[in-house]
Protein backbone atom coordinates (compact mmCIF):
# COMPACT_ATOMS: atom_id res chain seq x y z
CA UNK A 1 0.00 0.00 0.00
CA UNK A 2 1.37 3.71 -0.47
CA UNK A 3 1.20 5.33 2.71
CA UNK A 4 0.45 8.72 3.50
CA UNK A 5 3.43 10.97 3.74
CA UNK A 6 4.24 14.78 4.73
CA UNK A 7 7.10 15.89 2.86
CA UNK A 8 9.30 19.22 3.91
CA UNK A 9 12.14 20.67 2.35
CA UNK A 10 14.70 20.40 -0.36
CA UNK A 11 17.60 18.58 -0.97
CA UNK A 12 18.88 14.37 -0.59
CA UNK A 13 15.73 12.65 0.81
CA UNK A 14 15.84 11.89 4.86
CA UNK A 15 12.98 9.38 5.64
CA UNK A 16 11.70 9.42 9.58
CA UNK A 17 9.93 6.53 10.63
CA UNK A 18 7.74 7.19 13.85
CA UNK A 19 7.02 5.16 16.98
CA UNK A 20 4.32 3.04 17.88
CA UNK A 21 1.36 4.51 18.10
CA UNK A 22 2.68 7.79 16.81
CA UNK A 23 2.43 9.36 12.99
CA UNK A 24 4.59 11.02 10.57
CA UNK A 25 3.04 14.21 12.18
CA UNK A 26 3.50 13.70 15.81
CA UNK A 27 6.78 12.06 15.85
CA UNK A 28 10.91 13.72 15.29
CA UNK A 29 8.96 17.05 14.99
CA UNK A 30 12.54 18.70 15.81
CA UNK A 31 14.17 16.41 13.88
CA UNK A 32 11.62 17.81 10.72
CA UNK A 33 12.49 21.13 11.78
CA UNK A 34 15.91 20.75 12.30
CA UNK A 35 16.63 18.91 9.18
CA UNK A 36 14.33 20.71 6.43
CA UNK A 37 16.41 23.16 5.19
CA UNK A 38 18.56 20.89 4.04
CA UNK A 39 17.34 17.90 3.17
CA UNK A 40 13.82 16.51 2.08
CA UNK A 41 12.09 15.40 4.63
CA UNK A 42 9.71 12.52 4.43
CA UNK A 43 7.39 11.53 7.28
CA UNK A 44 5.33 8.48 6.48
CA UNK A 45 2.47 6.90 8.66
CA UNK A 46 3.08 3.40 8.84
CA UNK A 47 0.68 0.80 7.79
CA UNK A 48 -2.23 0.85 10.40
CA UNK A 49 -1.41 4.38 11.99
CA UNK A 50 -2.74 7.99 11.17
CA UNK A 51 -3.78 8.12 7.74
CA UNK A 52 -2.16 4.98 6.58
CA UNK A 53 -5.20 2.73 7.72
CA UNK A 54 -5.38 -0.81 7.43
CA UNK A 55 -6.86 -4.20 8.83
CA UNK A 56 -3.91 -6.26 7.78
CA UNK A 57 -1.37 -6.31 10.59
CA UNK A 58 -0.32 -10.10 9.53
CA UNK A 59 3.26 -10.23 8.63
CA UNK A 60 3.45 -6.99 10.07
CA UNK A 61 7.17 -5.74 9.72
CA UNK A 62 7.62 -7.50 5.76
CA UNK A 63 4.65 -5.89 4.70
CA UNK A 64 5.13 -2.42 6.33
CA UNK A 65 8.99 -2.56 4.58
CA UNK A 66 7.29 -3.66 1.23
CA UNK A 67 4.81 -0.16 1.79
CA UNK A 68 7.67 2.03 2.17
CA UNK A 69 9.12 0.91 -1.07
CA UNK A 70 6.16 1.00 -3.13
CA UNK A 71 5.17 4.55 -1.28
CA UNK A 72 9.30 5.29 -2.84
CA UNK A 73 8.27 4.44 -5.62
CA UNK A 74 5.11 6.34 -6.10
CA UNK A 75 7.34 9.19 -5.00
CA UNK A 76 9.99 8.78 -7.86
CA UNK A 77 12.62 8.26 -4.50
CA UNK A 78 15.49 6.23 -5.88
CA UNK A 79 17.25 6.02 -2.17
CA UNK A 80 17.12 8.00 0.59
CA UNK A 81 18.29 8.39 4.46
CA UNK A 82 16.49 6.29 6.38
CA UNK A 83 15.72 6.84 10.34
CA UNK A 84 14.10 5.28 12.79
CA UNK A 85 13.24 5.03 16.43
CA UNK A 86 11.90 1.58 18.79
CA UNK A 87 8.83 0.45 16.19
CA UNK A 88 9.95 2.48 13.52
CA UNK A 89 13.73 1.64 14.03
CA UNK A 90 12.39 -2.43 13.18
CA UNK A 91 10.31 -1.28 9.94
CA UNK A 92 13.68 0.44 8.83
CA UNK A 93 15.69 -2.85 9.54
CA UNK A 94 12.86 -4.80 7.67
CA UNK A 95 13.59 -2.13 5.04
CA UNK A 96 17.49 -2.21 4.15
CA UNK A 97 16.96 -6.13 4.71
CA UNK A 98 14.12 -6.77 1.80
CA UNK A 99 14.64 -3.26 0.08
CA UNK A 100 18.54 -2.34 0.00
CA UNK A 101 18.35 -0.36 -2.86
CA UNK A 102 16.34 2.45 -1.49
CA UNK A 103 18.83 2.93 1.43
CA UNK A 104 21.39 4.82 1.20
CA UNK A 105 22.13 5.29 4.99
CA UNK A 106 20.19 3.75 8.02
CA UNK A 107 19.84 5.25 11.08
CA UNK A 108 18.17 3.49 13.95
CA UNK A 109 17.46 4.12 18.07
CA UNK A 110 15.61 2.09 20.35
CA UNK A 111 15.84 -1.85 19.33
CA UNK A 112 16.92 -4.41 20.88
CA UNK A 113 18.94 -6.76 18.77
CA UNK A 114 19.77 -9.16 21.69
CA UNK A 115 16.85 -11.28 23.41
CA UNK A 116 17.10 -10.48 27.57
CA UNK A 117 17.45 -13.31 29.70
CA UNK A 118 14.11 -11.45 31.73
CA UNK A 119 12.26 -10.89 28.60
CA UNK A 120 9.00 -12.87 29.03
CA UNK A 121 8.27 -10.83 32.03
CA UNK A 122 10.12 -7.14 30.83
CA UNK A 123 7.06 -7.58 28.20
CA UNK A 124 4.48 -8.88 30.69
CA UNK A 125 5.25 -5.42 33.19
CA UNK A 126 5.11 -3.66 29.02
CA UNK A 127 1.93 -5.26 28.31
CA UNK A 128 0.33 -4.45 31.19
CA UNK A 129 1.33 -1.00 31.02
CA UNK A 130 -0.45 -0.67 27.69
CA UNK A 131 -3.03 -2.25 28.42
CA UNK A 132 -3.93 0.52 31.29
CA UNK A 133 -4.12 2.37 28.61
CA UNK A 134 -7.30 1.28 27.65
CA UNK A 135 -8.32 2.32 30.35
CA UNK A 136 -8.07 5.96 30.37
CA UNK A 137 -10.24 8.20 28.54
CA UNK A 138 -8.26 10.82 27.77
CA UNK A 139 -5.47 8.88 26.38
CA UNK A 140 -8.30 6.33 24.12
CA UNK A 141 -9.82 10.10 22.71
CA UNK A 142 -6.21 11.27 22.18
CA UNK A 143 -4.96 7.99 20.02
CA UNK A 144 -8.48 8.02 18.43
CA UNK A 145 -8.06 11.51 16.92
CA UNK A 146 -4.26 10.29 15.73
CA UNK A 147 -5.65 6.65 14.38
CA UNK A 148 -9.30 6.79 14.04
CA UNK A 149 -10.55 2.98 14.99
CA UNK A 150 -8.17 0.23 15.19
CA UNK A 151 -5.43 1.37 16.85
CA UNK A 152 -5.79 -0.63 19.67
CA UNK A 153 -5.11 -4.07 17.86
CA UNK A 154 -1.26 -2.42 18.36
CA UNK A 155 -1.66 -2.91 22.30
CA UNK A 156 -3.11 -6.07 22.10
CA UNK A 157 -0.14 -7.71 19.65
CA UNK A 158 2.01 -6.64 22.21
CA UNK A 159 0.14 -9.09 24.51
CA UNK A 160 2.29 -11.87 22.69
CA UNK A 161 5.57 -12.28 24.04
CA UNK A 162 6.97 -13.52 20.38
CA UNK A 163 6.03 -10.48 18.38
CA UNK A 164 8.88 -8.85 18.62
CA UNK A 165 11.20 -10.15 15.84
CA UNK A 166 14.50 -10.37 17.61
CA UNK A 167 15.69 -13.28 15.20
CA UNK A 168 15.41 -11.07 12.09
CA UNK A 169 16.69 -8.07 13.25
CA UNK A 170 19.60 -9.93 15.20
CA UNK A 171 21.87 -9.85 12.34
CA UNK A 172 22.76 -7.11 10.09
CA UNK A 173 25.98 -8.59 8.20
CA UNK A 174 24.09 -8.71 5.35
CA UNK A 175 23.26 -4.76 5.20
CA UNK A 176 26.16 -2.73 3.19
CA UNK A 177 25.03 0.59 3.83
CA UNK A 178 26.43 2.30 6.53
CA UNK A 179 24.98 2.26 9.78
CA UNK A 180 24.00 4.61 12.92
CA UNK A 181 23.20 3.28 15.99
CA UNK A 182 22.21 5.88 18.60
CA UNK A 183 20.88 4.85 21.97
CA UNK A 184 20.48 7.06 25.59
CA UNK A 185 22.29 5.32 28.23
CA UNK A 186 19.24 4.46 30.59
CA UNK A 187 18.53 0.60 29.32
CA UNK A 188 21.63 -1.75 29.64
CA UNK A 189 20.08 -4.41 27.20
CA UNK A 190 19.91 -1.28 23.79
CA UNK A 191 23.81 -1.09 25.34
CA UNK A 192 24.78 -4.61 24.92
CA UNK A 193 22.72 -4.69 21.58
CA UNK A 194 24.80 -1.39 20.19
CA UNK A 195 28.30 -3.34 21.23
CA UNK A 196 27.31 -6.43 19.59
CA UNK A 197 25.91 -4.59 16.09
CA UNK A 198 29.21 -2.76 15.99
CA UNK A 199 31.58 -6.31 16.03
CA UNK A 200 29.26 -7.69 13.43
CA UNK A 201 30.11 -5.03 10.72
CA UNK A 202 33.04 -2.26 10.19
CA UNK A 203 29.69 -0.28 8.79
CA UNK A 204 27.97 0.47 11.92
CA UNK A 205 28.91 3.34 13.96
CA UNK A 206 27.44 4.18 17.50
CA UNK A 207 26.74 6.77 19.75
CA UNK A 208 25.42 6.50 23.56
CA UNK A 209 24.00 10.01 24.43
CA UNK A 210 23.76 10.77 28.25
CA UNK A 211 20.90 11.58 30.19
CA UNK A 212 18.26 9.43 27.86
CA UNK A 213 16.70 6.16 27.33
CA UNK A 214 14.36 4.63 25.14
CA UNK A 215 13.42 7.68 23.18
CA UNK A 216 16.61 9.22 22.64
CA UNK A 217 15.42 11.79 19.66
CA UNK A 218 12.46 12.97 21.55
CA UNK A 219 14.82 12.92 25.09
CA UNK A 220 17.99 14.60 23.88
CA UNK A 221 16.90 16.36 20.44
CA UNK A 222 19.89 18.94 20.25
CA UNK A 223 22.12 15.51 20.74
CA UNK A 224 20.58 13.83 18.56
CA UNK A 225 20.42 16.26 15.70
CA UNK A 226 24.27 17.01 15.58
CA UNK A 227 24.94 13.14 16.14
CA UNK A 228 22.77 12.30 13.42
CA UNK A 229 23.98 15.58 10.91
CA UNK A 230 28.12 14.70 11.35
CA UNK A 231 27.02 11.07 10.31
CA UNK A 232 24.40 12.22 7.45
CA UNK A 233 27.75 15.02 6.73
CA UNK A 234 29.84 11.65 6.01
CA UNK A 235 27.57 9.55 3.34
CA UNK A 236 25.94 12.58 1.17
CA UNK A 237 25.39 10.93 -2.46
Amino acid sequence: MILHTEVAGDGEPLVFLHTGLQTGKTDFDKQREYFSSKYQVISPDLRGHGESPSDDLEDYFNKAADDLAETFRSLEINHAHITGCSFGALVAIFLAKRHPEFVWTLTISGVTPLKPDNWKSMNEEESKFRLNLLKDEETCAYFDSLHGNGWQRFIHMGQDDEWYPFEAIRSIQSLNMPILYVIGEGLEHEVNGLMDYKEQSDSVHTAVLPYASHLVHSEQPDLYNKTLEVFLSNWES
